[in-house]
């Protein structure tokens, strides 16, 4: 398969190189009342795959509790520039974008459950301590404000692999800076700021030795200022900063219209932990975009600690999103999500007025175009995955913001077919592609078995970059009589995607893109 690749070298834009194992993810709020536009509570219909339809919401008005703002007033400069945990900088200048960076500074209050974190996410949590912080956010926008959409994505940014990185913005920036979105990216944890243990440890590609340093003795001249208190303080710290960013801070002066919360990976355990726990008690946010969720969330912890995530993949219960909120769930999930060490196969639940779940066959958790110009250096036994995950994730950014915007909720898609039991698998055909699922053109006209399995070599890491295996000549002879055939089944499955709404028509030449006819005799 031909990789496809927006970024050709690992370069800050002060020209320090910016690790790409960090974009690898692991498992590894208003103030002063306002209100905004949410879907009610409508009727829905189970289907055959276990997925369910919803009819069109009547926007209803959700009340938004004051509460404390994060103080956004300083600007971040100097230092090395930017330091952000992606294969390459993004090129922002050609799409009309700018780049802010600000201390978030407050007080921060951390949480503690009262009962029960039970199966059905319907929890509740209490003010428990206080401390002070000063971390970063980052700000990508367009540079006229006439272009700004009115949404804003705010972004749990992922520190499994010790230092902050925005896999969301990576998979999606294509269609934020399309529709003219502003993106938020949030140190959230204490990781990312002051440094600490690694949950993914990687070696041999540019940046490692930033991993578990944190921002502060990366760059003192620029984050030297900033302090974390702890991740028991994460969730309000996430609120304050998107209280901060519904009053326009950062934005220039741009007032947004709707704020979606983003996570992937452990982020996305920190997603679930804050739609059960914490949006019950600020609606700070109006839709959720969750992106490879485990089965469990992230769980709460005391004073300076780090999250567990090891307790999230091991000890946790179980846990779906609840399903009595108005703010709108759109949940992703990579093949690799699905079993495996992530097991969201244990919190699968049907989709629901305000919830809708894509599950996509041919795809893992991390993938060559996550990791870009890096993808190479990871010696899994196999070439990593390939697939297109990030083109599905641009037309789940747009369901989302349509969804919001008039109440047309997202196509409802199959799940991934599993094999249930004490360790569910997932079902395959004879060249070892998933069954089931959102089925991308790679995997409905394959030359390859795309997969979310990993390769063979045993790493933490490669267990979340799934595999292409190429198919041997005589397969594909096999499958395609000529070279015209394949070419032409492989649009036909393109435009079959995008008529269902998993793929955009602005992304079909990419898509395209993922076709390999020189294999085909």
């Amino acid at each position: 398969m031909r990789q496809r690749q927006r970024h050709a070298a690992g370069y800050t834009r002060a020209g320090r190189r910016s690790p790409a194992l960090i974009a690898l993810a692991l498992i590894g709020a208003a103030a002063c009342s306002t209100s905004s536009s949410t879907p009610s509570a409508n009727s829905t219909t189970t289907t055959g795959s276990g997925a369910t339809t919803t009819a069109q919401p009547t926007p209803t008005t959700e009340a938004r509790p004051a509460g404390p703002v994060a103080d956004m007033s300083t600007e971040l400069v100097g230092g090395h520039g930017v330091y952000m945990g992606e294969a390459a900088p993004p090129d922002l200048q050609s799409t009309g974008y700018t780049q802010r960076e600000y201390a978030a500074a407050g007080t921060a209050t951390s949480y503690r459950a009262v009962g029960a974190l039970s199966h059905d996410g319907r929890w509740r949590f209490a003010a428990d301590t206080t401390a002070a912080y000063r971390t970063r956010v980052l700000v990508r926008m367009p540079a006229k404000r006439s272009a700004f959409s009115g949404t804003v994505i705010v972004e749990w940014l992922n520190v499994s692999a010790g230092i902050d990185a925005d896999p969301d913005w990576v998979n999606i920036q294509e269609e934020t800076q399309r529709a003219g979105d502003a993106w938020v990216g949030v140190s959230a944890q204490r990781i990312g700021v002051e440094g600490g243990p690694v949950a993914v440890k990687v070696t041999g590609v540019p940046g490692a030795d930033a991993a578990g340093k944190g921002l502060v003795k990366i760059d003192p001249a620029r984050y030297g200022s900033l302090r974390h208190p702890g991740d028991a303080y994460s969730f309000d710290i996430f609120t304050q900063i998107a209280r901060a960013v519904r009053q326009d801070a950062g934005l220039g002066g741009a007032r947004p219209a709707r704020l979606i919360a983003a996570g992937q990976s452990q982020s996305a355990f920190a997603m679930v932990t804050y739609y059960n726990g914490v949006q019950p008690l600020t609606h700070a946010f109006d839709g959720f975009f969750v992106h490879s969720r485990g089965g469990s969330s992230l769980p709460l912890v005391n004073g300076a600690q780090g999250a567990d995530i090891a307790a999230a993949l091991t000890r946790s219960t179980p846990t779906i999103m609840r399903t009595d909120q108005a703010a709108l769930v759109l949940d992703i999930q990579t093949e690799t999500d699905i079993t495996s060490i992530l097991n969201s196969y244990a919190a699968r639940q049907p989709d629901n007025a305000h919830f809708h779940l894509w599950e996509v066959a041919g795809t893992a958790h991390a993938d060559a175009h996550q990791m870009g110009a890096n993808a190479s250096a990871m010696h899994c036994g196999v070439p990593i995955n390939n697939g297109p995950m990030h083109i599905v994730a641009d037309a789940a950014l747009r369901a989302l913001t349509t969804w919001l915007t008039t109440g047309r909720p997202p196509p409802t898609a199959p799940r991934i077919d599993v094999i249930p039991g004490a360790a569910p698998t997932i079902r395959r055909d004879a060249d070892g592609i998933a069954l089931g699922g959102i089925r991308t053109p790679p995997v409905v006209v394959p030359v390859a078995a795309l997969s979310g399995a990993s390769g063979p070599h045993p790493s933490t890491i490669c267990l979340l970059l799934g595999s292409t295996r190429p198919f041997t000549a005589a397969r594909i002879k096999q499958l395609y009589p000529s070279r015209a055939d394949y070419v032409q089944r492989y649009a036909a499955a393109t435009d079959a995607t995008i008529k269902a709404g998993f793929a955009l028509a602005e992304d079909r030449d990419a898509l395209i893109g993922f076709s390999t006819p020189s294999l085909v005799p």
